[in-house]
């Protein structure tokens, strides 16, 4: 195995993508990895692979691209899952598809657990609209809401989750705990024990627990902001207990055997080294990992042909072409300079009078079919066995190999930086998809992606 070959040694375990979505136990497939490395789409090829293969499926994305609905032809997605149309149901599969609205799945959780009055006191409440719409971790928090919605609804066959582009990948698990420490802290404790304590014991307790508290965020906050705090946190009091529940068991859905990781990255350095630590997070918080997708990984039809041999050859033409710039001219040049003139004489000499000048070929025929030059071909016929020189033919052939060194280096450099993951990872499986020339925008592109995604490269080798 040369370094230039991209596929994966025989002793790494592969990653079996139609067996992961054909079993009826996995109900669950989160993907997640650094951003930019193509969640989105790998979240969005695996729910058509899996739908035209009989799964009922609903692809949940937090990507505000909104890349996924234009992939599938669905002019806008909502909270609500939408199906997708023009995917090959024979298989007696379906796909639906919605995207994250924070705002409006922290406004459900909110109807749903507080009677009419005290949800309205809380949606109008200008502290919950800040928190709802850009707390840190709301939105990771929330697409662990929605994911407990779905599953809980079991609608759905297989749930795929495209996770939110965050800084880190470990946001994803991170956020419920942030968010029920946040809820937890001595901050909302002390907001809460006057609603807690109620009457004048409240208030004695607001003075003698928050008199210093309160100048300082009244002058950070402004008065009107910290009392609708206060009014959010006396609203909410009974729901917070709800919130920790619910993070615990979508966090404990997340460790059920019914649940897949895949980690998506990039054949690059920060990329690896990224999944490389989500995947040791995975396996200390004991959450199930199916895999790597190594994604947008590039090949080259001509791997036996390595970098150095290509550079070589470039280089070898390179000082032909420049031995033959500086060559003498033929020996029998100047005789044909010389001779030039006496082929003028007698009727040739007409011929070529009445059909050249000082600036060039003159065509009396004026253009018109099977009119000729004066080297007996018609304009259209000479274009056609017009030859490039041998010069420019080698400088082409020596850019060729140029950039196909290039190619062949980049190929090298991915395969040492996923052999360095695998040597550190030697049990996850791992599978390889291929980089398309161009961008997905429609389902015939996912599903290409999609093919990749199942495709064993080891498969291809003869």
């Amino acid at each position: 195995m040369t370094s230039d070959n991209t596929t994966l040694d025989a002793s790494a375990p592969r990653l079996e993508v139609d067996a992961l979505l054909d079993d009826p136990h996995t109900r669950i497939v989160v993907c997640c990895g650094s951003g930019g490395v193509g969640k989105t789409t790998t979240a969005a090829a695996l729910g058509v692979r899996a739908a035209e293969r009989g799964r009922k499926v609903v692809v949940l994305t937090i990507d505000p691209a909104r890349r996924l609905a234009q992939s599938m032809g669905i002019s806008e997605l909502d909270n609500v899952p939408r199906q997708v149309k023009d995917v090959d149901e024979t298989a007696g599969g379906e796909l639906h598809a919605m995207m994250l609205d924070m705002k409006r799945t922290f406004d459900e959780i909110v109807e749903g657990h507080a009677d009419a009055d005290r949800a309205r006191a809380i949606l109008e409440n200008p502290f919950y609209q800040s928190l709802s719409a850009g707390f840190a971790g709301t939105q990771e928090y929330m697409a662990m809401e929605k994911l407990g919605q779905l599953r809980a609804n079991d609608e759905w066959d297989l749930i795929i989750v495209d996770t939110p582009p965050s800084r880190s990948a470990l946001d994803f698990l991170d956020a419920p705990k942030r968010l029920g420490s946040f809820l937890d802290g001595k901050f909302i404790r002390v907001l809460m024990a006057p609603a807690k304590v109620g009457g004048r014991a409240g208030m004695k307790f607001l003075n003698v627990g928050m008199s210093m508290m309160t100048g300082t965020l009244s002058k950070l906050m402004g008065g009107q902001l910290l009392r609708d705090v206060q009014t959010f946190v006396a609203a909410m009091d009974t729901m917070f207990g709800g919130f920790r529940t619910r993070a615990d068991a979508t966090y404990r859905l997340l460790q059920a055997p019914g649940t897949a990781f895949l980690v998506v990255a990039a054949p690059e350095r920060d990329a690896l080294r990224e999944a490389a630590y989500f995947v040791e997070r995975l396996a200390a918080e004991q959450m199930p990992l199916a895999g790597l997708v190594l994604n947008r990984v590039h090949g080259s039809g001509a791997a036996q042909l390595s970098a150095e041999r290509a550079l070589a050859a470039a280089e070898a033409l390179t000082d032909h072409m420049a031995e033959d710039t500086h060559a003498d001219p033929p020996a029998d040049t100047d005789a044909e300079a010389t001779a030039a003139p006496d082929t003028a004489a007698g009727p040739a000499a007409d011929r070529t009078e009445n059909n050249l000048e000082a600036n060039g070929i003159v065509d009396h025929d004026g253009g018109k079919a099977g009119s000729r030059t004066a080297g007996g071909l018609s304009p259209a016929a000479a274009a056609e066995h017009v030859t490039p020189t041998s010069a420019s033919a080698a400088q082409l052939a020596a850019g060729l190999l140029r950039l196909h060194a290039e190619r062949m280096q980049v190929l090298a450099r991915e395969r040492r930086t996923r052999d360095r993951f695998t040597a550190l990872h030697p049990e996850v499986p791992v599978t390889e998809v291929a980089a398309l020339p161009g961008d997905v925008h429609d389902l015939a592109g996912l599903r290409a992606i999609g093919d990749r995604l199942a495709l064993n490269p080891r498969d291809t080798d003869d």
